[in-house]
This record gives structure tokens, C-alpha cells and sequence, in this order.
């Protein structure tokens, strides 16, 4: 059953197992999309994720369309909320604080980055941490790291379920996280704890980077630049998650890993694109449904 989920590519010296991230986004998708018919039959109406999204950013364009074509298809309902770079803060404050008292939202995403001059952190600090289908509010950041529960960022889910669907067993083994983004490195360092890994967070500044890399049997890159880990940095049988996605000049997309060689090495291995990114999407979906039943279920403040 495993290797029918996946995609096999031939080394010279073994066999390294590249996870079809596009696959496996689709079953977490058909899992939410049960989940949102349950809801719907029990309330009435269907989730709603409120997107707010703010200036001309090309790579946000296109990541806000694809959400709200994959939340459609399975039933999700909302709106999307644009502006100008030259929005007014007051402008965007107001409609944050209006989608926080509307009961009948029950995510809120405002997508990144957000234009020079508009501080993101004072802005995601407006969303009501049970609406925070990012995972990036403070609350939400805390619970985390306490160990308790809370909506947790997007991406760091989807590597944890593609390691899962690798089958690898993490307890005792030693995971390197290369990037400490709020978004990425530091929730997905938190997650593997949390499955008993010796956890390394390191980063671009890291001293030895290559060594550190060489330890990991659990290695993620996540910093946004283009082939940062040499393929020979890879630990012979470690698991490659590559989080970046990162366009040359030319117009091809690359990872953060130098992919050729390190499939070489790795036992598992993420292609860049069709590895991570569309489990990001589909982890804001089974967020947005959490969200959802969390709500109804009054399981909406923990933190209070």
C-alpha cells in the first residue's frame, strides 16, 4: 500500500521513495471534505473562511485564488477581501474586527506579506486566535509550544503528515529544521518534539551548516534560498522535506535542497514543485473545519 501512494525513483546504490505531496494533499482533502458534509448536516450551513488579501504581490494572487478554488470544491464557503497597497490601516483594522464579531465566520486568513508600511505582526494580532486558520497569532504560537491545543500553522502540518505517510518513525531520531520562520521552522520544530525527535532548529547564520545538516536522519529546509543545502550535506537514508520554492531568473522553481544529489542519498525525498506546497493548502482546509467545529463544539477558548 505504501508504494502505491508514491511515487519510486532509482538511485545507483538504493531505492529513495519521492512523496507525491499533490497525492497526498488530495486525501487530506477527501478527509475534510467528510468532515465538512458532517457539518453541514448537523448545522445547517457549511464552514466559512474569510481571505483578506492586500496589494498586487503576483506569488499572493495566485495562492489566494488556488484557496479559494480548493475550499469551494469541497464545500467551504466565504468571501475574499482585497485592497490596494494604499489601504488605510484603520480600513483594514475594521474589517479584521468586523469578520472577528460576525458568527458566521469561522476562519480568517490574511495572506503574506502584506505591503512595506503595514506591520504584520500588529495586524495578525487582530484575529481572534480561534478564527487564526494560520496559526500565527501569539496565542496560538504559545499553546504550541506549552504542548496544548491550538489551530497550528499550515505548512509544518502538511510535513508532518507527509513524514507520516512515509512511515517513518521519529522517536529518537535526530531532526534538523534549516529555517526559524514563525510560520515554518519554529511550529514544525514544536510538532517534532512533540513526536519525541532530537530537534536541531537551525539557519542560514548556523556555523558548520553542512555538518549539522550531515547529522539529521530527519533534515527539513524551509530558509528561501534557492539550493542552500548541498545534496552531499544529506545524511545517507535521512528523509528530505523541502519546504522552499524559490524561481530563477530563467523562470525554472527550485527548492531549498540541491534536489539531483541528495535524491541520491536520502531514503525519502520531497520534489519542489508537487512536494509541500499542496499540503499547505490543504492543511488551511482541515484548519478552517477545526475552526468550525471547535466553535460550535464551545471549545473556542482555551487560553481563557
Amino acid at each position: 500500500m505504501l508504494l502505491a501512494r508514491f511515487r519510486m525513483a532509482e538511485t545507483c546504490a538504493e531505492t529513495c521513495v519521492v512523496l507525491d505531496g499533490k497525492l497526498i494533499a488530495e486525501k487530506v482533502k477527501s478527509e475534510v471534505k467528510q468532515q465538512v458534509d458532517s457539518f453541514i448536516a448537523k448545522y445547517s450551513r457549511a464552514p466559512c473562511l474569510h481571505v483578506v488579501l492586500v496589494g498586487e504581490d503576483p506569488a499572493s494572487l495566485v495562492y489566494v485564488k488556488n484557496k479559494a478554488k480548493a475550499a469551494k470544491k469541497i464545500g467551504i464557503e466565504g468571501a475574499t477581501h482585497r485592497f490596494s497597497s494604499e489601504v488605510r490601516r484603520a480600513d483594514l483594522e475594521d474589517l479584521i474586527l468586523h469578520l472577528n464579531r460576525d458568527d458566521e465566520v469561522d476562519g480568517i486568513l490574511v495572506q503574506l506579506p502584506l505591503p512595506a508600511g503595514i506591520p504584520e505582526q500588529d495586524v495578525l494580532g487582530l484575529i481572534d486566535p480561534i478564527k487564526d486558520v494560520d496559526g500565527l497569532h501569539v496565542i496560538n504560537a504559545g499553546l504550541l509550544s506549552a504542548g496544548r491545543d491550538a489551530l497550528v500553522a499550515c505548512t509544518p502540518q502538511g510535513c508532518m503528515r507527509l513524514i507520516a505517510e512515509a512511515s517513518v518513525k521519529l522517536e529518537g531520531l535526530n531532526a534538523v529544521v534549516v529555517g526559524r520562520s514563525n510560520s515554518v521552522g519554529k511550529p514544525l520544530a514544536q510538532l517534532l518534539l512533540r513526536h519525541h525527535a532530537t530537534v536541531t532548529l537551525a539557519h542560514s547564520r548556523t556555523r558548520d551548516l553542512g555538518e549539522v545538516c550531515g547529522r539529521a536522519d530527519v533534515l527539513v529546509a524551509a530558509v528561501g534560498s534557492p539550493m542552500i543545502i548541498k545534496g552531499d550535506w544529506v545524511k545517507r537514508g535521512a528523509v528530505v522535506i523541502d519546504v522552499g520554492i524559490n524561481r530563477l531568473e530563467d523562470g525554472s522553481m527550485v527548492g531549498d535542497v540541491e534536489y539531483e544529489v541528495a535524491r541520491q542519498r536520502a531514503s525519502v525525498i520531497t520534489p519542489v514543485p508537487g512536494g509541500v506546497g499542496p499540503m499547505t493548502i490543504a492543511y488551511l482546509l482541515h484548519n478552517t473545519v477545526r475552526a468550525a467545529i471547535a466553535r460550535k463544539n464551545r471549545q473556542v477558548r482555551p487560553y481563557a
